[in-house]
């Protein structure tokens, strides 16, 4: 009798753990308005930053595609900047930032 608390233990984190997947799991449109905004936005994150998947060659900040940068990351550094890197606080909205960071993490790799 002891175990069957451990195995509903077990089974209701199991279930915690594939909800918390399915919450993160990749939207289509989600990612494709974090693609354009990586595209088009101003100052555009294509211009410095070289990420394969949006066809960007940037030259000044760190190559995205090596650095595979999760997605709170990405949006660390979208909300409050990062060496030469602006904030972009005021030109974004919170669920465009999340766009654009979850976009990045997708296409590098990093929210496998």
């Amino acid at each position: 009798m002891g175990g069957l608390p451990l195995v509903r233990s077990a089974v209701l984190a199991l279930g915690l753990a594939s909800a918390c997947v399915a919450a993160w799991a990749a939207d289509p449109v989600e990612l494709a308005r974090g693609k354009e905004l990586f595209t088009k936005i101003q100052p555009a994150c294509a211009v410095c930053h070289t990420l394969q998947a949006a066809g960007a060659e940037g030259q000044v900040g760190p190559v995205l595609d090596e650095l595979k940068p999760d997605a709170g990351r990405v949006l660390r550094a979208l909300k409050a900047g990062i060496g030469v890197m602006p904030s972009y606080a005021e030109r974004m909205s919170e669920k465009d930032m999340l766009a654009v960071a979850r976009f990045v993490a997708h296409a590098t790799g990093a929210a496998k």
